[in-house]
C-alpha cells in the first residue's frame, strides 16, 4: 500500500479550517484514503472528527496511505496541501 509521510505545515495544526480543507479534498478523491499521526491507528481522511481526533498539531508528522490505481497521484496531492500553512491562505468561497 502506497504511503506518503508528510511535515503538517499549517501554523496552527489540523485545526478546524485545515482540517475542513483537508478532509474535502480527501473525500473528493477517486480511492479512499487513510491518516494516521503520533503512533495511533490510522483513521479515514474524509472523516473531519477522526481527523481532528489525531490531535495533530504544526509539525507533525502524519501518514498518509491510500490503495488503488490512482493511490500515487492522490497521496501527492494530499501531502503537498497538508505541507502548506493552510492558516495562511484565503478561505475558499465554495
Amino acid at each position: 500500500m502506497p504511503e506518503r509521510t508528510v511535515v503538517v505545515g499549517s501554523a496552527q495544526g489540523l485545526h478546524a479550517r485545515p482540517a475542513q480543507i483537508f478532509v474535502r479534498e480527501a473525500a473528493r478523491q477517486p480511492v479512499p484514503v487513510l491518516i494516521s499521526a503520533g503512533g495511533r491507528d490510522p483513521v479515514p481522511a474524509a472523516s473531519i472528527l477522526a481527523v481532528l481526533a489525531l490531535g495533530a498539531g504544526p509539525g507533525a508528522r502524519v501518514t498518509l496511505s491510500a490503495e488503488g490505481e490512482q493511490a500515487d497521484r492522490v497521496l501527492d496531492e494530499l501531502a503537498g496541501l497538508l505541507a502548506r500553512d493552510l492558516d495562511a491562505e484565503e478561505p475558499d468561497p465554495a
